[in-house]
């Protein structure tokens, strides 16, 4: 369901063609993720309502969402994909809910799959790095050196995340203060990123920053208030700006030499972003596209309506349509999914890999 307007090029139609794959970001001011995906010569896209959703990892088949007091994970099933009652032979993958972890809340911000299989997260409420766990809300793995004591005050706003080798090794913060909401004091120039393993400083000053990541073995990070996407060299602690958006820049993700950006529109409602520069309230919400070899800009996906901000972009690799079912939905309750078994129970539509098939006579809403 098309609930978003928007606009973008023929080229990022044919990029997403080109590629093979699909794009999904999560809007949490407007309670949705958000897939994009190719079809002929347009863009189609695809929502799913989710309670302030905000980072998104990837591990093979497997999807994970922080939400408001929750940590979802989604598997996919390309064979009830195939069958999906509502629009058979549409898609070409379905990630089924499998898991919920209920974290309270936390305020989750980015999130990944270690070497482990375990999923680390961005606890921005505790200002510590977190393991999800079955037994606890979360496990803490790392607070920075400068936070006393980890305690529910969003201390210095940790919110950014790379990992390396597997652990988390490169985080973001918007300040290094040690009281409650502290970081709001000097929030355009008092961010900093911290390696974790030697737990010490590479960058201070930095404005906002976000989505540090690691590409083809180079780090990058975002400086929201400044709309600058900046290059890090770790070594010598300085940096390089690579690329230029007038906008607040969270989420980042590289694929197929190509660099998809979310870029937000400052909250008129929001003190802090007050502080912003006057054009940020010009540009519009949305998906902006670089060329990785040059950083040349190359497009990019504009909202007018509704959507103001984005956290979280991510790639679909390999998947031209695919599809996201909510736990609320009565689709879940006729779903049984086994190893080399698939079906949807209510209407008997046995998927491919059993070799059964009947008529589909579902009436799912999503």
């Amino acid at each position: 369901m098309d609930i978003f307007k928007s606009t973008s090029s023929e080229f990022l139609v044919n990029l997403l063609k080109n590629l093979k794959c699909s794009l999904i970001f999560t809007t949490y001011e407007s309670g949705c993720i958000v897939i994009i995906s190719a079809k002929e010569n347009k863009l189609v896209q695809l929502t799913r309502s989710f309670k302030k959703p905000m980072g998104i990892a990837l591990n093979k088949d497997k999807l994970a969402l922080a939400t408001f007091n929750e940590l979802l994970i989604f598997s996919n099933n390309n064979d009830l994909a195939l069958t999906y009652p509502n629009k058979p032979e549409t898609y070409d993958s379905l990630y089924m809910p499998r898991a919920s972890y209920y974290t309270g809340n936390l305020d989750l911000h980015d999130i990944d799959f270690g070497s482990d299989n375990e999923i680390y997260a961005v606890n921005t409420r505790f200002s510590c790095i977190s393991k999800i766990d079955a037994d606890f809300s979360f496990k803490p793995v790392w607070k920075p050196s400068f936070v006393s004591r980890i305690l529910p005050e969003d201390r210095c706003h940790l919110n950014g995340m790379a990992l390396l080798e597997g652990k988390p090794r490169y985080v973001t913060a918007l300040s290094q203060t040690d009281v409650a909401g502290g970081w709001r004091d000097n929030i355009t120039s008092s961010g900093v990123l911290i390696d974790i393993v030697k737990n010490k400083l590479i960058l201070e000053g930095l404005g906002m920053p976000h989505s540090p990541r690691i590409i083809n073995n180079e780090l990058f990070l975002l400086q929201s208030s400044k709309g600058e996407v900046v290059k890090v060299d770790v070594a010598n602690k300085k940096y390089e700006v690579v690329a230029k958006v007038p906008g607040i820049l969270r989420g980042m993700v590289e694929y197929g030499g190509y660099v998809f950006i979310g870029v937000s529109k400052p909250r008129k409602s929001s003190k802090t972003f007050e502080k912003l520069p006057d054009e940020f309230k010009k540009q519009s919400a949305g998906i902006v596209v670089f060329y990785k070899p040059t950083w040349g800009y190359v497009g990019e996906i504009k909202y007018s309506s509704p959507i103001n901000e984005i956290f979280d972009v991510q790639v679909l690799p390999d998947l031209l349509r695919p599809n996201v079912i909510t736990r609320v939905s009565e689709l879940v309750e006729n779903t049984i999914v086994a190893k080399n078994l698939s079906f949807w129970y209510k209407n008997t539509n046995i998927a491919k890999n059993t070799n059964l098939k009947t008529k589909d006579n579902g009436k799912g809403k999503q």
